[in-house]
């Protein structure tokens, strides 16, 4: 029994520990960055093995399919599906072993009743296998907020593009190719698409704007398409691109003080917990008199 005990407690260990691993994102060495940097260094984009193998193996076989708002998410987030499928595969193996080791450790112990470890496998495998999709739903403001933020980047690159006499669709790659972030790759993905179909890129970053629920970017797209009639571009741009960064300002404050009325709400409860401590005595007194 002791044995039994041991090692049910090294693979709760070892499942903790594995969990911990696949929340934490991945860290670049320094050497490597720099060597990109200074262009001795070729970014591979090849399929990354382990965890998004497992995903990509998954979706081949197992048929499960990602829902259109988790994938906005998860190419807002620069994830792959692959690499969510295979969270969602995780979760729920360690979501119904460790509850199950954990109900057949009370029932050596305490004698529980003996269904219960199957129960708590079940109930455990079911929320591993949907926690990813709720942790994706629970970042979906900060992940809107991220990217807007580095779309109004973006918008202030294409205008200092643009009073350097470069036209509208080279303002854009231009500014595209500056960074890596998962906004400028989408939509260095879609210039990339039109300039193959050989047409103007402004309608298909309308439809990236759209496609990621990103209003800003079909914005500017559509101030863009004054440099094919000839207009004046910059100074309606950087009209634009100043109302824009002065809304997301304002949404922010707004978001912060929701926040801070929700402090203050949990504040309150102390306070009332306190007062009831010195009421509840009285008034149990003038009850029972």
């Amino acid at each position: 029994m002791t044995v039994f005990a041991a090692l049910v407690g090294c693979l709760l260990v070892v499942g903790i520990g594995s969990l911990a691993l696949v929340r934490m994102p991945p860290h670049p060495r320094l050497s490597d960055a720099f060597d990109l940097l200074d262009g001795r260094r070729v970014e591979e984009v090849a399929e990354q093995p382990g965890v998004s193998g497992l995903g990509s193996w998954m979706r081949r076989n197992s048929g499960l399919r990602i829902g259109e708002g988790n994938r906005r998410r998860l190419r807002m987030t620069g994830s792959s599906v692959d690499r969510h499928l295979a969270h969602k595969a995780i979760g729920a193996l360690l979501g119904a072993v460790l509850p199950a080791l954990f109900g057949g450790w009370l029932v050596w112990l305490f004698g529980a009743a003996a269904p219960l470890p199957a129960v708590l496998a079940v109930a455990g495998g079911v929320l591993g296998f949907f926690a990813p999709d709720l942790w994706l739903r629970k970042q979906d403001v900060a992940v809107t907020q991220d990217a807007t933020e580095a779309l109004l980047t973006f918008f202030d690159l294409v205008t200092l593009e643009r009073l350097a006499n470069r036209s509208g669709t080279q303002a854009l790659w231009a500014a595209a190719s500056v960074s890596q972030v998962a906004v400028f790759r989408a939509i260095a993905d879609a210039l990339e698409r039109a300039r193959l179909e050989q047409r103007a890129p402004y309608g298909e970053l309308q439809r990236l704007g759209a496609e990621l629920e990103l209003p800003a970017l079909t914005d500017v797209a559509n101030v863009m398409r004054l440099d094919e009639a000839g207009a004046a571009l910059s100074s309606a741009l950087r009209a634009r691109v100043r109302e824009l960064r002065d809304a997301h300002v304002t949404g922010m404050k707004l978001h912060a003080t929701e926040v801070s009325e929700r402090m203050g709400i949990l504040m309150v409860v102390p306070t009332l917990l306190f007062g009831l401590f010195f009421l509840v005595p009285p008034l149990l007194r003038l009850l029972s008199g």
